[in-house]
């Protein structure tokens, strides 16, 4: 089988980031966009306009970003990078470009903060490719870090990965910043890979630790500092409810690799695109997106 990272026809993606904190770009070709939010702290921009019941069919970026909602501000440097090029909605003699995007928290840096800005989304967007496509502590996934319900010093590096799956002339791709509250596992193995460890540099096991009141009360104090982010492309035509229904059953995928999920203290956040012609089963396409999305997250914290 044929696995290499690969993107639909007219889908780019680039990084951009200080060594801290980091945005990945998504450019698209006016592809089908869809949206599932799960976690309970999420941080968002145009995510209603993804929405199946929503008038607008297609969106002109997606970007993932570090910073909190401070990150938001990445959105803009794409939206002046696309606005340059005269891609977007049409209005008059204007036009607005369409992009979505979700943030993960990585302020990280002591007494300081260190977010992506108008600057870095618009320097991400300009690096944004077809080929080559680089994972790890890059773009979103420079500041990310998993398994902290003993706080950051206690975790494992987090990162951005992806992978391809393929079923005939159809493939999924998926891209996933893991910046997770709880820890990542091999998924066919049942192993934890990455997450929160002890004195003794031993996994902790998060999920087993949360029966436990100490421990529920640590999650409540990290509320709002994780969230994992991404989103997963097809070259399967799909019209703009098939692209939500994409999104929504990814997530499965975060939950086969990550535990616990969707959290009250994660944003978890997963876009979908349809930018291709080809026909496929949407069960089959289910499983390809669940699937390729597991794969991407344990990608993320395997690469060194």
């Amino acid at each position: 089988m044929d696995n290499r990272f690969v993107l639909p026809q007219g889908i780019k993606i680039g990084h951009a980031d200080d060594g801290c904190t980091g945005v990945t770009c998504i450019l698209t070709d006016n592809a089908v966009g869809g949206v599932s939010v799960r976690g309970g702290a999420p941080g968002t921009r145009e995510t209603d306009m993804l929405r199946a019941d929503k008038s607008q069919g297609f969106v002109n970026a997606i970007v993932l970003s570090g910073g909190s909602a401070y990150g938001l501000e990445a959105a803009c440097g794409v939206t002046e990078y696309l606005r340059e090029r005269g891609v977007g909605f049409a209005v008059g003699d204007k036009v607005v470009p369409l992009v979505a995007q979700a943030i993960l928290y990585d302020l990280n840096t002591p007494g300081e903060y260190r977010y992506p800005d108008k600057k870095m989304g618009y320097a991400a967007a300009k690096n944004a490719g077809a080929n080559n496509i680089k994972f790890g502590a890059v773009g979103a996934g420079t500041g990310a870090t998993v398994g902290k319900i003993l706080g950051v010093v206690a975790s494992s590096r987090g990162g951005i990965g992806g992978a391809t799956l393929h079923f005939g002339d159809v493939f999924v791709s998926a891209v996933v910043a893991v910046n997770a509250l709880g820890d990542v596992y091999d998924h066919k193995t049942g192993k934890i890979i990455a997450g929160a460890r002890t004195a003794d540099g031993k996994f902790l096991n998060t999920v087993e630790c949360l029966t436990n009141g100490f421990f529920a009360a640590q999650m409540r104090d990290r509320a709002g500092t994780n969230t994992t982010i991404g989103c997963v492309m097809t070259n399967a035509r799909l019209d703009k409810a098939g692209a939500n229904r994409l999104a929504d059953v990814a997530h499965d995928g975060l939950a086969l690799s990550i535990r616990p999920v969707h959290t009250d203290a994660d944003g978890d956040t997963l876009f979908a695109l349809s930018a291709g012609d080809k026909e496929a089963d949407g069960s089959v396409l289910a499983a390809l997106a669940v699937e390729t999305v597991a794969l991407a997250v344990e990608n993320a914290v395997r690469i060194k």
